[in-house]
């Protein structure tokens, strides 16, 4: 059987981080799925966060994120990290600032990795690490008149 090292595919990509964006208009999962093709990949995993029309039992009728100006450069650094845990051939994650309606895309994330697990596994640490430790503020409106910030994403 031949080693990983045989199968360049197997290993994680030279310039494997095609896009990483803090952005104003309005996502494109279209945009983020192309920058993470790759003929070596067999699986990728893509994430989509979408405001919803509810929070902790109020409903939310619109919310608007900001940032800090270190945000962009805080994602990037998860996305090495998740390059240099996983075989990840190519990763892309955006996230949306400014005022945003229920149903907008929020974020959008995805990976693709020679396998299925993998994709499913460095996604999901890309998201999570994003949400916990990106400075991005989330304030809430909700219909009652009431307002609420939230910590990162």
């Amino acid at each position: 059987m031949a080693s990983t090292s045989d199968h360049p595919g197997e290993q994680a990509a030279q310039d494997a981080i095609r896009l990483i964006a803090i952005r104003e208009t309005p996502l494109s999962l279209d945009e983020v799925f192309k920058a993470v093709g790759d003929d070596a990949a067999g699986g990728t995993a893509l994430f989509v966060g979408t405001v919803r029309n509810h929070d902790g039992g109020a409903d939310v009728d619109e919310l608007g994120y900001s940032c800090h100006p270190s945000a962009e450069a805080e994602m990037r650094r998860i996305a090495e990290k998740v390059v240099a845990e996983y075989p990840v051939r190519a990763l892309a994650a955006v996230h949306r600032v400014g005022d945003l309606k229920v149903g907008d895309l929020a974020v959008v994330v995805a990976v693709s990795c020679p396998h299925r697990g993998e994709a499913f596994e460095a996604c999901r640490k890309l998201i999570d690490d994003l949400k916990h430790d990106v400075p991005i503020w989330k304030h809430q409106k909700f219909s009652d008149g009431t307002e609420e910030w939230v910590g990162a994403c």
